[in-house]
């Protein structure tokens, strides 16, 4: 078997492709980054470290890789050939690879009727149906209904940390050992190989959510909370109770809203929150606070980890103060090698906060929770 992966970065090599490569697949990764990809061609394996007590190391085998900016025909090919095509690149990034996703299917189903499924690991909600509305733009009409019958973009919930880090070996890679990898089956053609190690569920949307509201929102309040206390990793703001207390308090609140919407159990949702505040806690990891928080506007957005819950939150007549602090240590997160959030700083500057809020999170200012996001901004600036 045969997988195509976008994406040679520390999610690509520690979770995506590793899973494949152990679920028997030969995986291509495609980057841009040609000091990856030559040494995947070189050496064909690469080390993974598990951050726990061991320090288990395992090595990735049957791997080798493809330039996007160099190889374009090549990649293209390898997807028309291919069981199996992936994503770990980010979800902005999607559009960049969208092109050669379509030439690859478009040379598969002028030949083929062989079914495949691509599939966005990224940390979003839809992410394979924002892939496939990106190549379905470039694909002429026969092409896209020839798609139709043998190319499905089942959507996926993926959850593991790898934080940023530097090896001596620039393949070797280190990750927390808990993950989840969830993919909508409904979306999948029947028939369909499972890959060993990944979770199929008929409705993704309780799964997507709760570890987008959990992990992710919970990840970004400490980063955003632990930056304006000064620490510099995740690792010491999660040492501080205090600010411990305040990320459970966002993490209750999200929960009121996952467990009123999706059913979950009370009880079992807690042990939840607990698992997702040992993993930010993680000894054995070193994860920079500037890592976490970066793209504060992504993360402001109207659908991603914080503007969606608390909106959610306030229709339901349930809390999210704690939600808007996390906002409001968002607007305060000035990190001078963050795009996002330089553009952020400038925008507050110009337009002041009360105007800069409502254009990132399209909430507006007579709005209850944009007058939460403000009282917060008070109190934490």
């Amino acid at each position: 078997m045969k997988a195509v992966h976008f994406g040679a970065g520390n999610i690509g090599r520690g979770f995506i492709g590793l899973l494949l490569s152990q679920a028997g697949y030969e995986v291509c990764f495609v980057d841009v980054n040609e000091a990856f990809v030559s040494q995947l061609q070189e050496r064909k394996e690469y080390p993974v470290t598990l951050a726990s007590e061991g320090q288990e190391t395992v090595i990735v085998k049957n791997v080798t890789a493809l330039s996007s900016v160099t190889h374009a025909e090549e990649v293209a090919a390898s997807i028309a050939e291919a069981d199996l095509v992936t994503t770990a690149v980010g979800v902005t990034i999607l559009k960049h690879i969208a092109g050669v996703v379509a030439d690859g299917i478009r040379k598969r189903v002028a030949v083929s009727t062989a079914p495949l499924h691509v599939i966005a690991c990224e940390n979003a909600i839809g992410g394979s149906a924002q892939l496939k509305e990106l190549v379905y733009a470039k694909l002429d009409g026969e092409s896209r209904s020839k798609a139709d019958a043998s190319v499905a973009f089942p959507n996926a919930a993926v959850d593991r940390i790898v934080p940023l880090q530097q090896h001596e070996d620039i393949l070797k890679v280190v990750v927390e050992p808990f993950y989840e990898w969830v993919i909508d089956s409904s979306q999948m053609i029947p028939g369909y190989v499972p890959v060993a190690g990944v979770h199929y569920v008929d409705n993704l949307e309780p799964y997507i959510e709760r570890k987008l509201f959990t992990v992710n929102t919970g990840h970004c309040s400490a980063a955003y909370l632990g930056y304006l206390r000064g620490y510099e990793t995740i690792q010491q703001a999660m040492a501080d109770e205090a600010l411990t207390a305040q990320v459970r308090e966002v993490l209750e609140e999200t929960g009121a809203v996952l467990i009123q919407k999706h059913g979950f159990d009370k009880t079992q949702h807690s042990k939840y929150i607990g698992k997702i505040l040992e993993r930010f806690r993680n000894p054995a990891l070193t994860d920079e606070v500037s890592r976490v928080g970066r793209s504060p506007l992504r993360k402001l957005s109207p659908n991603d980890r914080l503007v969606s819950p608390a909106l959610q939150a306030y229709n339901r007549g349930l809390g999210y103060t704690a939600l808007t602090r996390s906002m409001a240590g968002a607007l305060l997160f000035d990190v001078k090698d963050d795009p996002e959030a330089v553009e952020l700083q400038a925008a507050i500057a110009e337009l002041g906060a009360e105007a800069a809020v409502t254009k990132y999170t399209g909430i507006a200012a007579d709005h209850a929770v944009h007058q939460s996001i403000m009282s917060e901004y008070a109190k934490l600036k």
